[in-house]
């Protein structure tokens, strides 16, 4: 990734064409990580090429994985001598390290990983993934510099989340699957790329029962084996490409995301007036020729809206009649990226109370979690220095509408999470030139 590489765009019409989606950023790495438990080579296909994966193969190599990464999947084989250790090096560039603290337990009996990183979007305890080892018979300790492990054998132990956490969850299947015993989990994640996860450990020999009442069973087995797995698309980078269509009045076709990913997404550009084409081959919306509905919308855990669609959704507030309402009940620092759209002329208020909602697990903070729109705001160029991955997207949606050429800086968090996002903008006829 080229860190100084920044991104003009002038707006250039509807964009329209085809994005045919890879396997999700957010799935991706952890299979990579997963695959360590394998006594045998596991293969990852319809990997996406993002920054992440990149970040993740250099840890795991580190440590003495075998990585090798071709143009749709990546090999992973584990070594003869495992190092317990991810280098400091590695602190704060994502949240990869943390998922490895289990597999290296059973892989070297001890772990040390570095802080996490990722997105600044709120905070990411790591108490749930440290509460969890602990329960299951790790020492545990927390430093300023990381977290180191101890354990000679992991047991399977109950354990009820305070809050679903998709890390937290994934922590606990890639502990349980070679703990002795049993693990139950209440109150888990079920988002997609969670059960995706669970299915791929299935295929290397876990034992796994996943319940509809957000309970997940866990048989320790003696030993895994390597497997193969095709991702499923990104429903994050699909609703992104459909709002990209809806913003600018155009239509973009989505291949290989499946509908069943997208199905509350569907549902709320629905109600905003967007009329949808869905079949075995593709999904696009394209909106009326009077335009779309203001909309109020809280983002939740699966199957609820996801955190992750509301930053393209709040650009297309912005290209929408009337005054919308976002409530973000995940992560508390979610719109970090407000001031961004703000300077490129998004009519966008937040506020600390809850709004478009009932009161969420933020009220009563100075969290600012909730967001007012005025659409249909006139959208200008600016120069914007990008925060993170989701806001980059949308920071190109809306030059894509501004007055005059926009300079976007920090394009490299784009990178990191889109596959090849550069080429597919490109292709999708929007005025698009990379500086250095």
């Amino acid at each position: 990734m080229n860190h100084d590489e920044v991104w003009l765009i002038d707006p250039s019409g509807p964009l329209r064409g085809d994005v045919e989606v890879r396997g999700s950023k957010n799935a991706v790495s952890k299979h990579m990580v997963a695959a360590m438990l394998g006594g045998t080579e596991s293969t990852i296909q319809n990997a996406p090429e993002v920054g992440e994966v990149g970040i993740t193969a250099a840890m795991l190599e580190s440590l003495g994985i075998h990585v090798e990464i071709t143009e749709k999947e990546i090999r992973v084989e584990r070594g003869a001598e495992i190092q317990p250790r991810v280098p400091d090096a590695f602190t704060g560039l994502n949240r990869i390290p943390i998922l490895m603290l289990g597999p290296l337990l059973h892989l070297a009996g001890e772990a040390f990983v570095p802080l996490v990183g990722g997105d600044p979007i709120g905070r990411r305890p790591v108490n749930f993934h440290v509460e969890a080892l602990r329960a299951m018979g790790a020492e545990v300790e927390v430093g300023d510099g990381g977290i180191f492990a101890k354990a000679a054998r992991l047991r399977g132990a109950r354990l009820e989340l305070p809050y679903p956490s998709v890390g937290a969850t994934e922590t606990i299947l890639m502990s349980a699957v070679l703990a002795e015993g049993k693990t139950v989990v209440k109150n888990a994640a079920m988002e997609p790329e969670v059960v995706e996860l669970a299915l791929f450990l299935q295929r290397m020999g876990a034992r796994i029962e996943l319940s509809p009442d957000r309970r997940i069973v866990i048989e320790g087995v003696e030993r895994l084996r390597g497997a193969s797995i095709w991702l499923a698309g990104d429903r994050i980078e699909a609703f992104s490409y459909l709002a990209a269509g809806l913003i600018t009045g155009g239509e973009v076709r989505v291949h290989g995301c499946p509908q069943d990913r997208l199905v509350t997404a569907i549902t709320t550009l629905a109600r905003m007036g967007a009329r949808f084409d869905i079949n075995d081959e593709y999904l696009c919306a394209t909106a009326p020729p009077e335009g779309l509905r203001s909309a109020a919308v809280q983002t939740d855990t699966h199957p609820g809206f996801m955190t992750d669609w509301q930053t393209p959704l709040m650009v297309l507030f912005t290209q929408s009649n009337g005054m919308s309402v976002l409530h973000e009940t995940v992560f508390e620092n979610r719109l970090v990226y407000v001031p961004a759209l703000q300077r490129m002329g998004c009519e966008i208020e937040v506020f600390d109370q809850c709004l478009g909602g009932p009161a969420c697990r933020y009220h009563d903070t100075n969290a600012r979690h909730s967001a007012v729109v005025r659409g249909v705001s006139k959208l200008k160029g600016a120069d914007v220095t990008l925060p993170d991955i989701r806001a980059g997207f949308s920071a190109v949606l809306a030059a894509a509408v501004a007055d005059g050429t926009s300079t976007l800086r920090g394009v490299h968090h784009i990178v990191r999470g889109y596959h090849k996002p550069f080429e597919q903008f490109v292709s999708l006829g929007l005025n698009i030139r990379r500086e250095e």
